[in-house]
């Protein structure tokens, strides 16, 4: 009789755990204003239901719940726009609502605390860094100065698919070079085509791109440790940090040898190192938020 009532009682509260982190994850729907919502499943959320080729599934699941849909990566909720209107509404009639990041532990390991613009988040910091991209590195003058570096690149491109009339060339690998020596000229002064710079570079897209369960799902943030994701992308980070600051310490080194350069021989780091050094904009410009901003511009290809 008693092992009954200690099996009875065992089960009854297992029961009642069940009941308490089912009420916990699936609060009701009455109670909250959202937009509709496949059913999602306790600690994945939606995961189960996002496959290879997530566009398809969202496209799929956005002709069956509507244009604006909630769904849930583990404990993340995100706001799915499939149509032209939900998406005007969100990046334009309400940008500064949803203006903000979301705190990623990956990208704050390879981006300096997220330090760039793609990822900080929204704030005083990033109106500022957004100030100095727009004003003093994208502007239209800026950009028009990097015309012939964009022309000798694409002739040079031209003219090895010339050259090999008659036998096979990967244009994937050829366009990938095409745009990597571009951005590397206009980012950094001259190319960085060898292999150390290009297996840099994967290994950080590599990294960039692995689905992290700390980001997801917190409590299950001890997989990227033992999978080796964390290490790695702390690797990445301090090999590229090593590349960069060579790159800044090169620039400040012909700064002092040489004659200043023109705002058509400038490259985004002189421009940054320029901005940095005069305080053009009053606000406080660290190397780390220098090689942040060049990291990110030459890596989102």
């Amino acid at each position: 009789m008693l092992s009954f009532l200690r099996t009875y009682f065992l089960l009854f509260s297992l029961f009642t755990i069940l009941v308490i982190f089912i009420w916990i994850s699936f609060p009701l729907r009455r109670k909250k204003n959202t937009p509709p919502s496949p059913r999602r499943l306790p600690i994945i959320g939606n995961l189960h239901q996002i496959g290879l080729s997530p566009y398809r599934c969202l496209q799929a699941l956005s002709l069956k719940h509507g244009p604006l849909m909630l769904m849930h990566f583990g404990s993340v909720p995100v706001l799915v726009a499939s149509s032209a209107e939900a998406a005007r509404e969100i990046m334009k009639t309400h940008d500064v609502a949803f203006a903000s990041r979301p705190k990623m532990s990956i990208p704050d390991t390879l981006l300096y605390g997220s330090k760039d613009i793609t990822f900080s988040p929204y704030g005083e910091y990033w109106r500022q860094v957004k100030s100095i991209a727009v004003v003093h590195l994208l502007n239209n003058t800026r950009v028009q100065s990097f015309r012939q570096i964009r022309e000798k690149e694409t002739a040079l491109a031209i003219n090895m698919i010339e050259n090999r009339c008659g036998s096979v060339i990967d244009l994937s690998e050829l366009l990938v070079k095409l745009t990597n020596n571009i951005i590397c000229k206009v980012a950094l002064g001259r190319t960085y085509s060898g292999l150390k710079f290009k297996d840099l570079l994967g290994r950080f897209m590599n990294v960039l791109g692995v689905f992290s369960f700390g980001n997801y799902i917190p409590k299950l943030s001890w997989i990227d440790r033992l999978s080796g994701l964390e290490s790695e992308a702390r690797k990445v980070a301090d090999d590229f940090d090593e590349f960069l600051e060579g790159v800044v310490e090169e620039h400040i080194s012909n700064k002092k040898g040489v004659d200043a350069k023109t705002d058509e021989d400038q490259d985004l780091v002189d421009i940054l190192l320029e901005v940095q050094r005069d305080n053009l904009t009053g606000f406080s410009l660290h190397k780390d938020t220098i090689k942040a901003i060049i990291l990110s511009s030459n890596t989102y290809q």
